[in-house]
């Protein structure tokens, strides 16, 4: 038995996704704001990325440019710290935050920071969780109602699920570190500190929505399928 076109719980993807558009729309808004605002240390992204890391020691994490609008990240496995265009030649106070925060994921890896081990260790499941999960179920929808591919792919959706949860802690411990990096160092000045701090909190709220529209999204599912059997 297929479920219903519509049904209440469709209200809860459609929260989730709501929180989505919200918290994007957020972030950007607030970037393009402080994206104007010049830094007073005239520094870019990239010179300030290169500071910070070598102030904490790390002289192994190599600075790179990569193309598009808030595409920035740290990655672990070949140490590389990639700034988008927004911010790697920028010098306004909200690349100098992004760069900051993509430097604070640099440290935690170089001190071993426990929770960014464990979603790094997480990856590869999370990936199999949101690729295999919703076909498994449609295949136990489409094929006899089949309880137990419908399950599996339930604990695969959940482990998706669990890798956004686990990855609040990270993000918001980046930009924690950022924010005192900045103001310890004194690449910025404190009002300058402040609107980093703006557009940072901004960027968490993205994950944050994402994780609860995971959250929503599984809620639904176990309403829907969860210990159900076939007719």
């Amino acid at each position: 038995m297929l479920i219903p076109y519509f049904d209440p719980t469709y209200y809860l993807v459609i929260i989730g996704a709501l929180l989505s558009l919200a918290a994007s729309a957020r972030v950007r808004s607030t970037f393009t704001k402080y994206s104007k605002v010049r830094s007073l240390s005239g520094m870019t992204g990239a010179q300030a990325a290169e500071r910070i890391l070598r102030s904490a020691g790390i002289y192994d994490v190599t600075v790179m440019h990569v193309s598009g609008n808030l595409t920035d990240h740290y990655d672990p496995r070949d140490k590389t710290l990639k700034l988008s265009d927004s911010v790697y030649e920028q010098s306004s106070v909200a690349a100098i935050g992004v760069a900051a925060h993509e430097c604070g994921h640099a440290i935690q890896h170089d001190t071993g920071y426990v929770p960014l081990r464990l979603r790094t260790v997480f990856v590869p499941v999370a990936n199999i969780g949101a690729t295999v999960s919703w076909p498994l179920i449609l295949i136990g929808l489409l094929f006899g109602y089949s309880q137990t591919l419908i399950d599996i792919g339930i604990i695969l959706f959940t482990c998706a699920v669990l890798f956004q949860i686990i990855t609040l802690p990270v993000e918001l411990n980046a930009s924690s570190r950022a924010v005192k990096i900045l103001d310890d160092t004194g690449i910025l000045y404190s009002e300058e500190v402040t609107h980093t701090k703006k557009v940072l909190g901004a960027a968490a709220l993205t994950y944050v929505a994402a994780a609860a529209a995971s959250i929503l999204q599984l809620l639904r599912l176990v309403i829907l399928f969860g210990g159900r059997r076939r007719d």
